[in-house]
């Protein structure tokens, strides 16, 4: 079985105030430089009267990740390299991050400024909804009302998602499955069914969001 890589299920935002000064992190899954500049533009037209927007991204997972960060006008090394690093500590991979301060009128000092920033994005991370990224596979077929509560619990079974269903005279479902399940999936089905069973492909994807089951965050 392939490793499991982690991502954000989904964009979150948390933020808090030290001297006044209000920070607000917003992170998210980007799979791609291009995703994250984008990610980091969006956060900025939302905020434009902020003061700093620091932004920190990880591309990829393991040996193959693109990593970024800036100080965006803080002083060199208290903002972006200490958001960075927190990314590089939590295990995920294809995450963006912009933390947006607004200053309060009180300078935070070197030390001050890189707990704030750090803070920032742990507080961000603890509240984010952790998934994994996985090649999926979407499928539609047809089943009998008698098999339509086992072939969901096979769905279930193999980490997949119910997309849509359609009664009629048999059950039409669509489901994604991740591919590296697929063929156990498939195998499973026509067993059940004796073989009377055909499958139609959808869609390929080599990048999901597959949230992780029974996320305390989610």
């Amino acid at each position: 079985m392939n490793e499991i890589k982690l991502i954000p299920a989904r964009r979150v935002e948390s933020e808090f105030f030290d001297h006044n000064s209000r920070f607000i992190a917003t992170a998210g899954p980007a799979f791609s430089v291009n995703e994250a500049q984008r990610f980091f533009s969006c956060i900025k037209n939302k905020y434009p009267d902020a003061d700093h927007h620091v932004p920190a991204f990880l591309i990829g997972h393991g040996e193959s990740v693109i990593a970024h960060c800036s100080d965006d006008g803080e002083p060199s090394g208290t903002a972006g390299r200490p958001a960075l690093a927190v990314l590089q500590g939590s295990g995920l991979g294809d995450i963006a991050v912009v933390v947006t301060r607004y200053f309060g009128g009180t300078k935070l000092g070197t030390g001050g400024l890189v707990r704030a920033y750090s803070d920032s994005v742990r507080q961000v991370l603890d509240i984010m909804p952790q998934a994994k990224k996985v090649a999926t596979t979407v499928l539609m077929f047809v089943v009998p009302y008698t098999l339509f509560e086992r072939s969901q619990l096979l769905v279930n079974n193999h980490c997949g998602v119910t997309i849509d269903q359609i009664f009629g005279s048999d059950v039409t479902l669509t489901v994604r499955i991740i591919s590296e399940y697929l063929d156990s999936f498939k195998r499973r089905l026509i067993d059940l069914a004796n073989g009377n069973i055909e499958f139609i492909v959808i869609e390929e994807r080599k990048n999901t969001i597959m949230p992780l089951r029974n996320n305390h965050n989610g």
